[in-house]
């Protein structure tokens, strides 16, 4: 039975290690800035922390888009590398930089105008409503310059060359903490800036990100061979063929991203602790499965790469062997949140009460947090390295509107439950997801091969 389970090839785990790892390594930085970022801000009071909590959950909506519009790209791109297509692969990365451009104008246009609409939208709470407009207003700059990093990120993911994008963490890492450091609290002859402070270090990291990245791609990678001037080339003959594989992506990945900001506004109705809570154990859940999402993101560019090398059979049999790995990394890290969290929630300076809503939360994704593993591998990796996009679009942003979404409402604000259900509802989707995702895999009907 394992045998069938799982690939003999050697060869085939370094790859997904080697994809892997560097990718691992750079969400573990990422995580880390947003760590640092709370922990300073903490020591101001749960109303600031709460407040850039709730504003970047509406950032995290235009990330979750640049995403979206990466990966869908990913997706042809993948097939194109695995092909020898090149001409195709640079048509449609200059197809998804133009459309990522208008994504990123009409983002940052609503901050500029609608700033305190939007916190509005999040929380009824003024003093934290005034924050995150603060938080908003230093943050305007982060739209253009996040769309450049993160879409040409996954494009460099597709062609197998990770470390670029891993280096560039490292170096944002320690640019944001120290100019953090400096703004938050005043150092080096500079005002104490507190929220404003965390969201302009913030800022200076992004710029450092797009400049590395957009200039090495731009400027110096070779296997592609990209330039500025493709941006501008005619790419008739693929637009359709990229909004075909990437539009279900985009618009999964949105309603994924208004779905999650739905999560964040019912949290935000039930009290600053909530909100505050919620802030803690959402990084405590991205540091415990930066591995199973590490592998996600590499079954994406295996499977792809596979299938556009035409190896249907080998394409299936390593997409099961994933699926399986997730499954053995996701009960990993439930012990391992079971172990470090707690300890993580009593290193902040936070009410006893947002203490124990803590916990209830942190009992309840320690639970769920295998079928995350999965779904995160089923959803962002197989399915849509195999081009299954439509699928992908229906189940995951689905489940979580006709469920976790309504589920969560109704126990957090009808019926005022407490944490450890509340929290429990909003992930049901991820069960749901990983039931149906694994029959899908199983049942061979996601390979859909791109006409190269």
């Amino acid at each position: 039975m394992m045998e069938k389970v799982f690939v003999k090839d050697r060869n085939f785990y370094r790859r997904v290690a080697v994809m892997a790892f560097p990718i691992i390594a750079q969400n573990v930085i990422t995580i880390g800035v947003n760590m640092m970022d709370t922990v300073m801000l903490g020591k101001f009071g749960e109303i600031q922390l709460s407040a850039s909590s709730l504003a970047n959950d509406f950032i995290n909506i235009f990330q979750i888009l640049c995403m979206g519009m990466g990966c869908g790209a990913a997706v042809l791109t993948a097939q194109y590398w695995g092909s020898g297509n090149v001409d195709s692969l640079k048509k449609t990365a200059a197809t998804m930089l133009r459309f990522e451009t208008v994504i990123s104008a009409l983002f940052t246009l609503a901050v500029l105008f609608f700033a305190p609409a939007i916190m509005h939208i999040y929380t009824a709470d003024a003093d934290v409503i005034a924050k995150g407009v603060i938080y908003f207003r230093w943050s305007i700059p982060t739209f253009f310059l996040m769309g450049i990093s993160l879409t040409l990120t996954q494009i460099l993911r597709s062609i197998r060359d990770v470390r670029i994008p891993l280096y560039t963490s490292i170096v944002s890492f320690f640019v944001n903490i120290f100019f953090n450091w400096i703004f938050i609290f005043g150092k080096l002859g500079m005002p104490r800036m507190e929220i404003a402070g965390a969201a302009l270090g913030t800022v200076i990291a992004r710029v450092v990100e797009a400049a590395v990245i957009g200039g090495y791609f731009f400027l110096y990678e070779k296997k592609v061979g990209f330039r500025f001037r493709d941006i501008f080339r005619p790419c008739g003959e693929v637009v359709r063929k990229y909004f075909e594989y990437s539009l279900p992506v985009m618009a999964s990945d949105s309603l994924l991203a208004f779905g999650n900001s739905a999560v964040a506004i019912i949290i935000g109705h039930m009290g600053t602790a909530f909100v505050a809570a919620n802030a803690i154990i959402a990084m405590v859940m991205r540091f415990c499965t930066v591995f199973t999402s590490g592998m996600g993101q590499a079954s994406h560019t295996v499977i792809g790469n596979r299938l556009g090398e035409g190896k249907r059979e080998q394409a299936y049999h390593e997409a099961v062997t994933l699926l399986a790995l997730s499954v053995v990394l996701g009960l990993i890290t439930a012990v391992v949140m079971r172990l470090v969290g707690p300890a993580i929630l009593g290193f902040y300076e936070i009410s006893e009460e947002t203490y124990e809503i803590g916990i209830g939360m942190l009992n309840a994704v320690s639970l769920m947090v295998v079928f995350q593993a999965m779904q995160s591998t089923i959803t962002k990796g197989v399915l849509r390295g195999g081009g299954d996009t439509k699928f992908v679009m229906f189940i995951d942003a689905g489940f979580l509107w006709l469920v976790s979404v309504p589920l969560g409402y109704l126990t957090g604000l009808v019926l005022h439950l407490d944490a450890f259900t509340v929290m429990l509802s909003l992930r049901i989707d991820w069960v749901i997801k990983s039931l149906i995702g694994a029959k899908r895999i199983l049942s061979k009907k996601w390979m859909k091969q791109i006409d190269l």
